[in-house]
């Protein structure tokens, strides 16, 4: 369930690439900032989650921490569960042929030991997050989790942006018709082009190029990613800024987000420039 809000993060505005460097940590300071917070693009899933020199001297610097969701609670599971459901009693087969239903019903059984039949009410997008695991060529690490850890150990409190149940939400206002035909899209090619995806994503991630990663963005095959940029991206940051700069007056502050979340007009990098902010690449 941790991963489910990978899929969130791969989308991005059209901006030239002039706006984007090529760093993943931010510091953030001036505008009634006493002492800077620091902000961070993570990746929710890799096959490397290293926490290097300069994002330890930043953790060391801050006094807590804020990802998108708070990966402290130890309710965090069974709210992603129980908010996995569409509404009005919406169901995966109701959107699906029967030829289809049945291509998702073999797929799972195949891949899962599942029938479809225990996810018919899942939001069609939450089932991809089942394969996610699979497309790495490696065990999975996840960024989120070293850095909960690293908080544990400083005694550091973790707090979230936004809500389980307001990030879920996205999900119920993107079309399930939508949802179940781009699973159906991927299980057809057995998630050949989400796998080639992410691992070119990973790699540009990995040289901090956050160029690399808009065109990756814009060539997505996803029309999850194609048509829902401000419902995905741009309207959560926006309901970032205004939480980003009150807690970093208050104290020092690591923020860790989705590296999509920091590039583009509508990034978080640039709405802090605009409100005032210094904020400057590290």
């Amino acid at each position: 369930m941790k991963h489910l809000f990978l899929l969130t993060s791969l989308l991005i505005s059209t901006i030239t690439f002039s706006q984007n460097e090529n760093s993943l940590l931010y510091r953030i300071s001036g505008n009634g900032i006493t002492k800077p917070s620091y902000l961070f693009g993570t990746i929710h899933i890799s096959c490397e989650a290293k926490i290097n020199t300069e994002l330890k001297n930043a953790l060391d610097a801050t006094t807590q921490m804020y990802l998108e969701l708070d990966m402290d609670d130890p309710e965090l599971q069974t709210k992603m569960a129980a908010n996995v459901h569409m509404k009005d009693g919406a169901t995966i087969s109701s959107f699906l042929s029967a030829e289809d239903y049945q291509l998702l019903d073999s797929y799972l059984k195949e891949k899962l030991n599942v029938s479809a039949k225990a996810f018919n009410t899942y939001k069609p997008f939450f089932l991809s997050s089942f394969f996610l695991s699979s497309l790495l060529e490696c065990a999975p690490q996840s960024f989120e989790s070293e850095l909960v850890k690293i908080s544990a150990m400083q005694k550091e409190p973790v707090f979230g942006l936004e809500t389980v149940e307001e990030q879920m939400d996205i999900f119920d206002q993107i079309p399930y018709q939508l949802q179940a035909e781009e699973l159906i899209k991927s299980i057809r090619a057995d998630f050949k082009s989400d796998k080639e995806e992410l691992n070119a994503l990973l790699k540009a991630y990995t040289l901090k190029d956050l160029n690399e990663m808009q065109v990756l963005f814009k060539k997505s095959d996803n029309k999850l990613m194609s048509d829902y940029e401000d419902l995905l991206l741009v309207k959560r940051n926006k309901n970032w800024i205004g939480l980003i700069e009150r807690i970093s007056k208050d104290q020092p502050t690591f923020f860790g987000v989705g590296a999509a979340h920091l590039i583009g007009d509508e990034g978080v990098v640039n709405l802090l420039r605009r409100n005032g902010y210094l904020v400057e690449a590290l």
